[in-house]
């Protein structure tokens, strides 16, 4: 952030002063919510969490070298405070900060403050253009592709992770200050609204829409509903600003009558402004295609898997174009840029031959689609065809559609030809997703249900083989990573290996 006064701060969060012997003594730091991670100069956010309350760690924080805190009531060290009467509070920071009387709501809105005066000032002051993306999925993969083809043009800031909520959006903006050119921030929503308030904290200049899917769709209640939340987005473009919109998408591509702001259409559709054709795959389902834009054509090389980063990819290109990258650097940027983001399309191949693809952050049908597509891309690749295993767990937040969406998926897997579906889970929303395979035409065991994790490990160490192909996708809660850190840990490798040495609990039946 830049820096700032106390006395300052707190006119701009709408905050006093309590224990303060100087309240000209500045901010030169970051702004942490963490105790451990504070450092000399920083500002310490207090925030009531599930299990503790940051108040209690004032003291550490200031002894660790914060020049303050940014607290809800007195802590006994420098602190400037704020309360539920004097701040906006978000509309569902309450359970992001599992407070009941509205205070870590308040600090909330005090964070949200302090990240728009910030960014203001950066904007005006040092040219700070700030890109904006949402969609239902994607975002953080484009994200982190949109950081690489910008860094070549300045310094970038970019969130770890999908750390995109009223929290992780401030503190992200916080992290920009007179070096930085350009902050690329994702913007998530669990409900109509969101996506503006988010944008008032940091006003992009540079908006992208990825798609209108049927993640959340239980906050939600409708497609049209969630189409009408991530459009929040262009309309928050100022007219010299610039929307990108995935012209394959109806819903999205509609949204350009909704901004003032000039639009760039991407896609594979003959209309869009930047489009991809020639889409070819590798055998790590790696995109190749040819590039068609208002400055010329070229050829794209992708590192990341699966076919759907190519429309992320297109964004990429027309944000670099845009802040001022030529087609031909934007493109090795492309090429040389990597999966930054944990559990996110991981791909890696273990000793023992199996190609396990960690793609277990999170899950909507959306991502899985575009996740089973890729992994039959890659066991299909080359001349010896190889077993394909799609791991799945439940997705959250379906609501009512949470059965069919399912069931949907299952009968997928089982129309891509995936060689066998392992789903883990007893709820209805997992045994909707096994049933929905078997009423599709699986037969025997090609898709099986298990309780829970250590019975799909237990499964999977008995009967992966060399060659095979392992996808392990479910939404965060479900804690499915664990299999696909399992399956890549050296000890299981070994395991894996001595008992193939001597024949025991190893099914080598050929690609199906």
């Amino acid at each position: 952030m830049i820096e700032m006064t106390l006395r300052e701060i707190a006119d701009v969060v709408g905050g006093t002063l309590h224990d303060v012997a100087d309240p000209e003594a500045r901010v030169t730091g970051t702004v942490e919510f963490d105790s451990r991670r504070v450092g000399s100069g920083g500002l310490f956010l207090a925030l009531p969490g599930e299990r503790s309350d940051g108040h209690d760690y004032a003291d550490a924080a200031v002894a660790a070298g914060a020049v303050a805190v940014l607290a809800a009531r007195p802590v006994g060290v420098p602190a400037i405070v704020v309360t539920p009467d004097r701040a906006a509070v978000p509309s569902n920071s309450v359970a992001l900060t599992h407070d009941s009387d509205g205070s870590g709501a308040a600090v909330l809105a005090a964070l949200a403050a302090l990240a728009r005066a910030s960014v203001s000032r950066l904007a005006a002051e040092s040219g700070l253009t700030v890109v904006g993306v949402t969609g239902s999925s994607g975002k953080t993969s484009t994200k982190d592709l949109l950081a690489a083809v910008l860094a070549p043009l300045g310094p970038v800031v970019a969130p770890p992770g999908s750390f995109n909520n009223e929290l992780g959006h401030p503190w992200t903006a916080l992290r920009a200050d007179a070096g930085t050119r350009f902050l690329v921030l994702e913007l998530s929503a669990r409900g109509p609204g969101h996506i503006a308030a988010l944008a008032e904290v940091a006003p992009p200049r540079i908006g992208v829409v990825l798609n209108v899917g049927t993640a959340h769709l239980g906050e939600f209640g409708s497609r049209e509903t969630i189409a009408k939340t991530k459009g929040e987005l262009v309309e928050a473009l100022p007219p010299s600003g610039l929307a990108v919109l995935n012209a394959d998408d109806p819903q999205v591509a509609a949204m350009a009558a909704r901004t003032s702001a000039r639009v760039v259409t991407v896609g594979q559709a003959a209309t869009a402004d930047i489009r991809a054709a020639d889409i070819r795959l590798d055998d790590q389902a790696r995109a190749a295609f040819t590039v068609h834009t208002p400055v010329g054509s070229a050829a794209v090389r992708l590192a990341v898997h699966g076919e759907h980063q190519v429309g992320n990819a297109l964004s990429a290109i027309a944000v670099a174009l845009e802040c001022g990258a030529d087609l031909d650097a934007a493109v090795e940027a492309l090429s040389g840029a990597r999966a930054v983001s944990a559990r996110r399309m991981d791909v890696r191949t273990t000793t023992d031959g199996i190609t396990v693809v960690n793609d277990s952050y999170n899950a909507n049908p959306d991502s899985v689609r575009a996740a089973l597509k890729a992994l039959v891309s890659m066991a299909r690749a080359g001349d010896t065809p190889r077993r394909s295993w799609a791991v799945l767990g439940e997705m959250a937040e379906l609501g009512e559609e949470s059965v069919i969406e399912h069931d949907a998926i299952g009968r997928l897997a089982v129309r891509l030809d995936v060689s066998r579906v392992v789903v883990v889970g007893t709820g209805r929303p997992s045994r909707a997703l096994h049933q929905g395979a078997v009423m599709e035409g699986s037969w025997g065991e090609e898709s099986v249900l298990v309780p829970d994790i250590e019975a799909a490990i237990a499964l999977l160490d008995n009967e992966v083989a060399p060659g095979d192909v392992v996808l392990v996708k479910a939404s965060k809660s479900v804690g499915l990573w664990r299999v696909a850190e399992h399956l890549t840990d050296p000890g299981a490798v070994a395991a894996r290996a001595a008992a193939a040495d001597t024949g025991v609990g190893q099914d080598t039946e050929a690609a199906g």
